[in-house]
């Protein structure tokens, strides 16, 4: 499927200068100033038309006092997407708001378990994870993709006391059947295991794929969160803007409760309330036209890959997402070094799978103009080439 024409992917915005991490940050901490990044997960595009002008629209207002989401009519533009978009129903009185996904799951983090408690979490995993875990002094209790084996023994054990789902699955980009998910839900019911659900990847679900949100399979009476935001699909991280959907009245009032009084943000940005709004209104065209133009950069990776390197199996298009996840094994390989050598002759920067605790991998942001893409992809196949055992 060809992209929207009435959507421009491939002009070049000029970032440098805004203080970015992936543009501006990141090349000082490598000590090269021209580096071009493949990092961070956010995009290169500017904000789709209809979102841009909805903050325009509310910037011209001039006022920017206290805020209420619950006034803005943000709500129910979120149960109308999800209805639409997901086939879900989603009732407003059930969601809750926040800056970010990792500051609510810090919350859920503390509402639902103790210091010392076991965390389980697929892996390889995204390095937020690893780090919210890390500073509230919970154990992470790892299972690879895949293995449910693995997953019902790291549920079982005593002190497990969340499930930490990533769907779809950061680095994998791995979409969850509903089957899969389903499965999930009754291991965690049947050990008494609280689930968070990360959906901030849900909208990026390429086609032939279906994303199915955690409510659809939460047994009744369960314990369990999801948490997202439209921040990853529509490209505005840095307006902190996120919000979650909580099952249980209780622990909705009790999570509300935290946030608002405890922490005092009860007053979210105005400006990421608008581009919420505005993008589960009107900015469906938009998306659609993103995904396969974002398809295409990972099937032109794939493609100059299998060109290189024929029947080495080095990756996978994700089934979700813009991230690409590379296995350096089969070539001997090491990620690190990889990635010094990427850096040092070609001024490029990707992210090496350590960071995710998958040594021999690396992750490829292809969410950019299809001429920073191509630039990238050649410079990663060189540099394989020259490292290849």
């Amino acid at each position: 499927m060809e992209h929207d024409p009435a959507y421009d992917f491939d002009t070049v915005v000029g970032i440098r200068g805004t203080g970015s991490f992936q543009w501006d940050v990141l090349p000082e901490l490598y000590g090269e100033p021209d580096l071009v990044p493949f990092t961070i997960s956010d995009m290169d595009f500017p904000l789709a038309p209809e979102v841009l002008d909805a903050v325009r629209r509310r910037v011209e207002r001039g006022v920017f006092g206290y805020t209420d989401w619950r006034h803005t009519g943000f709500p129910e533009a979120v149960r109308d997407w999800y209805a639409r978009r997901h086939g879900v129903d989603v009732d407003p009185a059930a969601l809750v708001f926040a800056p970010s996904v990792v500051s609510q799951l810090a919350q859920l983090l503390r509402m639902w378990t103790e210091p010392g408690d076991g965390v389980v979490v697929h892996t390889p995993t995204y390095d937020g994870f690893l780090k919210a875990l890390d500073a509230h002094g919970r154990r992470l209790r790892g299972v690879p993709v895949g293995d449910t084996d693995a997953l019902e023994r790291e549920l079982a054990r005593p002190d497990s006391r969340m499930l930490l789902l990533c769907s779809p699955h950061n680095p994998t980009g791995r979409v969850w059947t509903e089957a899969e998910l389903a499965a999930f839900a009754a291991l965690a019911e049947r050990y008494g295991v609280a689930v968070v659900s990360d959906e901030i990847h849900a909208d990026l679900t390429h086609e032939g794929h279906r994303h199915v949100p955690w409510p659809a399979v939460a047994p009744h009476g369960s314990r369990w969160a999801l948490v997202s935001s439209g921040s990853k699909a529509f490209n505005f991280p840095a307006l902190n803007a996120a919000y979650g959907i909580v099952g249980d009245p209780d622990d909705h009032a009790e999570f509300e409760r935290r946030v608002e009084r405890a922490e005092g943000l009860n007053s979210p940005s105005a400006l990421g309330l608008a581009a919420h709004t505005a993008a589960y209104r009107h900015g469906a065209p938009w998306l659609d036209g993103l995904l396969p133009y974002v398809r295409g950069n990972l099937l032109l990776l794939a493609d100059r890959l299998e060109g290189a390197f024929p029947g080495r199996a080095l990756y996978a298009p994700p089934q979700a997402g813009y991230l690409a996840w590379l296995d350096l094994r089969p070539l001997g390989v090491d990620d690190e070094a990889f990635g010094e050598e990427l850096v040092a002759r070609e001024k490029v920067a990707v992210r090496p799978g350590a960071v995710y605790g998958a040594k021999g991998f690396v992750r490829i942001n292809l969410g950019c103009p299809r001429s920073k893409a191509a630039h990238g992809v050649d410079a990663v196949v060189r540099t394989l080439a020259r490292m290849a055992v």
